[in-house]
């Protein structure tokens, strides 16, 4: 199982990512939650996955973030803690 890839992310993953923060309106507030669960190393699975935080959900497939959620959206994949 892979840890998340926090460098040298595709640039279109990155713009894509830039721009779901700002069409959802995810707070600093909400991004520190996140920047601190990745910073403990979690192990995901390769395949989809999310993870679920009081205003936002992460959603990723293997070691890459793919997009951000907000509550009312459904995620698709395991969720992992």
């Amino acid at each position: 199982m892979p840890e998340i890839q926090r460098a040298n992310l595709p640039p279109a993953l990155l713009a894509h990512l830039l721009d779901r923060v700002a069409e959802r309106n995810i707070t600093k507030d909400d991004l520190m939650q996140v920047l601190h669960w990745i910073e403990g190393n979690p192990i995901v699975p390769k395949s989809d996955w999310f993870k679920r935080f009081d205003q936002v959900t992460v959603c990723g497939e293997g070691a890459l973030i793919k997009t951000f959620l907000n509550p009312e959206h459904v995620a698709v994949g395991e969720e992992v803690e």
